[in-house]
């Protein structure tokens, strides 16, 4: 049996907090213009260096917005949970996408073209302040992570990762376990740190009742000791 198509109500309710703001007419131009695509896991959403047409709305599903660096090793930068907007930076910047972004698994989203929200943003003041808002939290949470990243040990770096990926997914209803199965290489990446380098220090965690594993599965078992090895770095 196949899954059900999302309706239009259900995407109304997806986008409230931005539906909200908009005018009867606004409201009847996003209707007109929206549309829906489906991905795969692992399918490219888009790629560095493409020029940006639409704001993406992640109705379902799971995001990663990545970079390649040297040698071809990539950095997570960001991680996308239901219901975020992405893909709209690069627009308001006036350039191109300097990152890429990849569905962790099948997820379906929402396509706005920005042209269209570039218009109302101009004309509707409570819209503009939103995309202020939001993109002001992104470089908070941005900046923060850099510092995360570049400052803090391995070991503290990845309880970093671990606890991040709880803040933003939650867990099973074991309570336990994270609601993303992410691959050793995606933890490294998100991390900045070796593939290597994540095995052992997940191995280590494990050793010290930390988390259990069971392949691509991690459950928290000591939330605060993670906690406190990531405060310290």
């Amino acid at each position: 049996m196949g899954k059900k198509e999302i309706t239009e109500a259900e995407i109304i309710e997806s986008i409230a907090d931005i539906w909200t703001l908009l005018t009867d007419e606004e409201r009847a131009i996003m209707r007109q213009n929206f549309t829906i695509q489906k991905y795969k896991k692992n399918e490219t959403i888009y790629c560095e260096g493409e020029t940006p047409t639409h704001m993406l709305c992640l109705l379902s599903g799971k995001v990663k917005i990545y970079k390649d660096g040297v040698g071809g090793r990539s950095q997570i930068i960001r991680v996308i949970k239901p219901v975020e907007y992405f893909a709209y930076r690069a627009y308001f910047s006036g350039g191109d996408f300097v990152t890429a972004a990849a569905a962790f698994e099948p997820s379906v989203i929402c396509h706005i073209p920005m042209d269209i929200i570039n218009k109302m943003v101009t004309e509707n003041n409570r819209l503009a302040m939103f995309f202020i808002h939001q993109l002001a939290t992104d470089l908070g949470i941005a900046d923060e992570r850099t510092v995360n990243l570049t400052q803090k040990h391995i070991r503290g770096r990845l309880a970093e990762s671990l606890l991040f990926l709880k803040d933003c997914y939650g867990v099973e209803e074991d309570g336990c376990t994270l609601s993303i199965y992410l691959s050793r290489e995606d933890l490294a990446n998100l991390s900045n740190m070796t593939t290597s380098n994540a095995i052992r220090t997940l191995s280590n965690f494990s050793t010290e009742k930390l988390i259990i594993t069971d392949g691509r599965k991690i459950k928290i078992i000591n939330e605060d000791k993670l906690k406190k090895i990531s405060k310290i770095g």
